[in-house]
């Protein structure tokens, strides 16, 4: 009786330790695939790419399982290699490509090379590509590991029944499915919302408790007693190090990949944003560049240039200015120049509520220094009380104001390039098709539409798709933004003359803006010579289609040399 009852305690304790490392496994998968698409800036096919890798490496294991004799032994020290790698693997990845980013600087500054010969094709290339990829590598590593997991606890499991078990890699199984379960319920409830190398180090500690457990239940089965236990104290102060610098020290080395000082990092539930400041000398202010998961938002030296564009052309044009809605916009730089036309009320609609809280209230979330500089920036645009906030996905949120029957005079979309899946659909003809039946008649819509030079495809792409939602005239045009390159935007009209047609009948721009004016502004719609040429070769970008994401990924890959 005595011995069944100690079965069943042992039998409880494996399925559970399954279960749990299954969760584990799981939330690697998502932690690099996480980490690797914000570092390749691919995040759709990053997260397929990982996830293949490890499933095919998570099959290698469980054959390579095989060769090893002790189960007992292989079982604590699987954990133990599992809970090294898996709260290691970012920090490690994170300085890699800080050192192969900072290395050609390095060089070019030891032998005084000017900027045009910093080193960067050839070794220093294939370094990078290396670093880059890196992330695939620790997943092939991890997946390995824990695919060498269910055919050790399946053994283990036979050892103590001393025969052979009929149902015993389906009970196995079973709990490996729950555990990945409640693994991915964590990963988007608690984990998703943390700092990364936080949700590594809990994430391993799991990994090493369970092996620990192991170890004070099967103690007499184990030949490495002692070195199991030193390993695993010296791995606890890795992982409670980890825990609390880790975050820091991958900061620091975020931080080696941007030209100027980093002066506020910050990680939000949808993206990192990344404030730096170049000291300009005394007579100068300090430039300040607003940075999201490490791709510049705005340079303060010259967003005014970009938010003149955008703005001025939509609210010139616009037969009234009562009723205005921003699509993104959080920062509150395209706000502040809407505000200099007077408007009655301002809708705003952007995800990130922690980014809208630190462009509202900068003196509460940032340093005294960069919080002056926000303010000035802004000139605290998101605090005037004609501005209505909503905290949603853009998508979503249009639908309670077509609902309430909302009527806009112009609309803005300055939302961030479609990097990422999730944006793609926010450049759908579906969005804009919804979005027209929020202006007036006589209303304009402007919508950012990433660089005509650098990403061709893909600002046709908008346009076109922009008239596949039917309205009456849709026009483009483009400057030069230092920070950025060239630069475009889509505008377009409900009904009623063309924008540009609405822009020639003026003598002047009503509002005084910092770079544009009226002369400036109508040079802009013309384009080179064959510029769309190759307009019917490019598709539309409907719902679900993936054409915008997908044209920009290429283009961005073709800019970083990454085809």
């Amino acid at each position: 009786m005595l011995a069944k009852n100690t079965r069943i305690i042992d039998d409880t304790l494996l399925i559970l330790t399954m279960a749990i490392l299954a969760g584990c496994g799981l939330i690697y998968e998502y932690l690099l695939s996480h980490y690797a698409g914000r570092v390749l800036g691919v995040m759709e096919s990053t997260i397929y790419t990982m996830i293949g890798l490890m499933i095919v490496s998570m099959g290698l294991g469980a054959f390579a399982a095989r060769k090893v004799r002790s189960a007992y032994n292989g079982f604590v020290w699987l954990e133990l290699i599992i809970a090294l790698l898996g709260s290691s693997a970012i920090l490690i990845i994170g300085g890699l490509i800080a050192v192969t980013q900072i290395l050609p600087e390095i060089i070019a500054n030891m032998f005084a090379l000017p900027p045009d010969m910093k080193p960067q094709g050839g070794i220093f290339q294939q370094l990078s590509w290396l670093a880059f990829n890196s992330p695939y590598f620790f997943g092939v590593l991890l997946g390995f590991f824990i695919g060498m997991e269910i055919p050790l606890i399946a053994r283990i499991r036979e050892d103590i029944y001393q025969k052979h078990l009929a149902n015993n890699l389906g009970t196995i199984y079973g709990a490996d499915y729950i555990g990945a379960g409640i693994g991915a319920a964590i990963w988007v409830i608690f984990l998703l919302s943390i700092d990364i190398s936080k949700a590594a180090a809990l994430t391993a500690s799991l990994n090493l408790i369970a092996g620990a457990v192991f170890i004070l239940r099967y103690w007499s089965q184990l030949t490495w007693r002692k070195t199991f236990v030193a390993l695993h104290l010296v791995l606890a102060l890795i992982i409670g190090l980890m825990f609390n610098y880790g975050n820091q020290w991958l900061n620091q080395m975020n931080s080696l990949l941007y030209l100027d000082k980093v002066v506020h990092f910050d990680k939000t539930r949808y993206q990192q944003l990344t404030f730096t400041e170049r000291h300009m000398g005394l007579e100068q202010n300090n430039i300040i560049n607003f940075y999201l998961n490490g791709r510049l938002q705005f340079s303060s030296i010259d967003e005014h240039i970009y938010h003149d564009y955008l703005v001025a052309p939509v609210l010139a044009g616009s037969a009234r200015h009562d009723n205005i809605l921003i699509i993104g916009g959080g920062d509150g730089l395209a706000l502040r120049d809407i505000l200099k036309y007077s408007p009655k009320n301002i809708s705003l609609i952007d995800l990130d509520g922690e980014l809208i809280d630190i462009f509202k209230e900068p003196k509460e979330h940032v340093n005294p220094r960069l919080a002056r500089q926000i303010s000035q920036l802004n000139e605290n645009s998101l605090q005037d009380e004609r501005v209505t906030i909503y905290r949603e996905d853009a998508f979503i949120a249009i639908n309670a104001l077509l609902k309430n029957k909302q009527v806009f005079d112009a609309i803005i979309v300055d939302l961030p390039d479609p990097s990422h899946p999730d944006l793609n659909k926010l450049y759908s003809v579906n969005f804009y098709a919804r979005l027209k039946l929020l202006l007036a008649g006589d209303g304009l819509i402007a919508v950012q539409s990433t660089s005509p030079y650098h990403a061709k495809a893909s600002f046709i792409s908008i346009g076109k798709t922009m008239a596949a939602a039917n309205y009456a005239h849709v026009e483009q045009y483009h400057d030069n933004v230092p920070s950025f390159g060239e630069w475009g935007w889509t505008i377009a009209a409900k009904t009623g003359a063309s924008p540009l047609a609405r822009l020639n009948k003026l003598s002047h721009l009503s509002v005084q803006h910092t770079w544009l004016n009226l002369a400036l502004l109508k040079n802009a719609f013309i384009f080179p010579n064959d510029f769309y040429k190759d307009k019917d070769d490019i598709r539309v970008n409907t719902l679900g289609s993936h054409t915008i994401y997908q044209l920009h990924q290429q283009a961005w890959q073709d800019q970083q040399g990454l085809n």
